[in-house]
């Protein structure tokens, strides 16, 4: 058995009908949409990705921060009213 990921479904025939309703009708929540009753893909609305991709892009910018703060020694001091 295979586990399934949302508390939503939906059969991949239905989804091809009419994708944007099947987001719609989930109110944000992910969907599964399986082929002969299991996941092929989960469909989410893009508010939900962009939580999804929240703590990844904080994490990349956690890195950049850091190698930033390695070469802190060379940095320059300017007078933003000089720029």
């Amino acid at each position: 058995m295979e586990n399934i990921h949302s508390l939503l479904t939906v059969s991949i025939s239905e989804f091809k009908q009419n994708p944007s309703k099947v987001v719609e009708e989930a109110h944000g929540q992910p969907v599964a949409v399986l082929n002969h009753n299991r996941p092929a893909f989960y469909t989410v609305s893009p508010e939900f990705m962009a939580k999804l991709a929240e703590p990844y892009d904080e994490r990349q910018l956690e890195s950049l921060v850091q190698t930033r703060l390695k070469s802190v020694s060379r940095a320059v001091k300017v007078n933003i009213d000089d720029l």
